[in-house]
């Protein structure tokens, strides 16, 4: 099986992705929600640390918790 990777804008995504659901040749993948959630809670605390909103971990921290 190949793989395409494909820039759909915003406003047509929904549409496009419906459609191509549609095909009986192509497999679309549901995306796990628990791991969108995780992903989503780490990219905001990465923006606010950016922000300087919340303290850096250093790495020796980040060590220790793994």
């Amino acid at each position: 099986m190949k793989q395409l990777t494909l820039n759909i804008s915003d406003n047509k995504y929904h549409t496009f992705l419906e459609f191509i659901k549609t095909l009986d040749y192509v497999e679309v993948p549901e995306a796990d929600p628990e791991s969108l959630s995780e992903l989503d809670i780490s990219l905001k605390q990465v923006k606010m640390m950016q922000e300087g909103k919340i303290e850096k971990q250093n790495v020796q921290a980040f060590i220790d918790e793994l």
